[in-house]
């Protein structure tokens, strides 16, 4: 066993779909545990992880729901690794929104709790399972209770300017009710941002790029001079690409429509545009992009739902060019889509040739699985797919705080 540890955190990412969680050391970067929960109250919900070299996957049930995942993963996966379990000083919590009191991250208390729950509104497929994940933890390990951090997604979003972050309603609905554009997938734009500062051999302050995490959830940031300028999504994680069961950006007018002619109640329509829209309404089959991937050329419904979603994916990179200040040092693929899709890489780089993008179709191709790396032509304006690791920068953030705990 290694003599280092002493120094692990438990990450839990709880996502709209997917339990990500990781036992790591944030100091030399080794991971002993890690695991995927996927497709949450689908037909088959599952289970993949690894320990010391080791990897399981086991089929939970169907249709599970966070509450009975997490369950399992703490008490049928956790509970076996006790000698891991004994050494963890702290645990840190993704969380998406942190409203508009908490701009970074922060050791959980009564009143974190009560921030996080007050911004439901902002993320609600995401704030109400990041609190089930805060509440079990706390449960489950109470002799950690006071040792529980949040990592918020929006900090990587604080320095945008107005031009980026407020609409054009009147001001005061800002001033009075902190509606602006907030952000999410910061965790993962931040530390996709400062690997590429390595990868391009750049110092941070000078970096000018633009991230795409795809997943399930889809966003993309522009990063100038080595500060967010900029990103698709909005008051909430609703705003922006298509996603797999979040609709995106509409004409607010539909939601009139909706409720006016088609007698909808708002709640109703809350739940079409949040949790069967995107993917899943433009196919009327899934959500999963492993299907799409698997029939874009055999059925009509996958190849329309995928060209939809590198047609937006598309527009919304073209117009971050303008904002680099007339150079743009790298485009960047991550996230589960972005890192193990080549198709929609390859579909949204031929929509960018005028920005001077040529794809190499071998590179791409390899560049899947966890493999990071350039997937142009050396002609060409540089894209790359760098796989991201929320759970290190989550893990390396609740060392950060826990260790000032007096």
């Amino acid at each position: 066993m290694d003599k280092k540890l002493n120094n692990l955190i438990l990450v839990l990412n709880c996502g709209s779909s997917s339990i990500k969680f990781a036992i790591l050391n944030p100091n030399n970067k080794k991971k002993y545990l890690s695991g995927l929960v996927e497709c949450l109250y689908l037909s088959e919900t599952y289970i993949t992880w690894q320990c010391l070299g080791l990897k399981y996957k086991k089929k939970i049930g169907i249709k599970i729901n966070h509450q009975d995942a997490l369950n399992f993963i703490i008490d049928q996966v956790l509970s076996q690794e006790k000698d891991i379990l004994k050494n963890l000083i702290g645990v840190g919590h993704r969380v998406v929104h942190g409203g508009t009191k908490i701009k970074k991250s922060i050791l959980i208390n009564d009143n974190v709790i009560k921030c996080i729950q007050d911004a439901v509104s902002f993320a609600p497929l995401h704030n109400p399972v990041n609190l089930i994940g805060i509440k079990t933890i706390i449960k489950k390990y109470p002799v950690l209770s006071k040792k529980n951090v949040a990592v918020f997604d929006t900090s990587f979003y604080q320095n945008m300017p107005e031009t980026s972050f407020l609409y054009a309603i009147p001001y005061n609905f800002y001033k009075e009710h902190g509606i602006r554009r907030y952000g999410a997938h910061g965790t993962s734009h931040n530390y996709i941002a400062h690997q590429m500062s390595f990868v391009l051999n750049k110092k941070f302050k000078l970096l000018n790029i633009i991230i795409c995490h795809l997943g399930n959830g889809a966003s993309v940031s522009a990063v100038c001079n080595g500060i967010c300028v900029d990103t698709s999504m909005g008051l909430t994680p609703l705003e922006g690409l298509v996603m797999g069961t979040r609709s995106g950006d509409i004409d607010p007018s539909i939601i009139f429509f909706m409720n006016k002619t088609l007698n909808l109640s708002i709640d109703e329509i809350e739940t079409i545009l949040t949790k069967k829209s995107g993917l899943l309404g433009l196919s009327g089959i899934s959500s999963d992009f492993r299907y799409f991937e698997k029939n874009y050329n055999l059925k009509q419904d996958a190849k329309r739902s995928v060209d939809i979603f590198c047609h937006r994916l598309s527009k919304y990179i073209a117009s971050y060019t303008c904002l680099m200040e007339n150079r743009l040092d790298a485009l960047i693929f991550t996230g589960g889509i972005g890192e193990n899709v080549p198709l929609i890489r390859k579909l949204t780089l031929l929509k960018l040739s005028l920005l001077g993008f040529k794809i190499d179709s071998k590179l791409n191709l390899f560049t899947i699985g966890g493999k990071s790396g350039l997937i142009t032509e050396s002609s060409s304006t540089p894209a790359f797919v760098i796989t991201t690791d929320e759970e290190l920068a989550i893990a390396q953030e609740t060392r950060n705080i826990i260790i000032n705990i007096k």
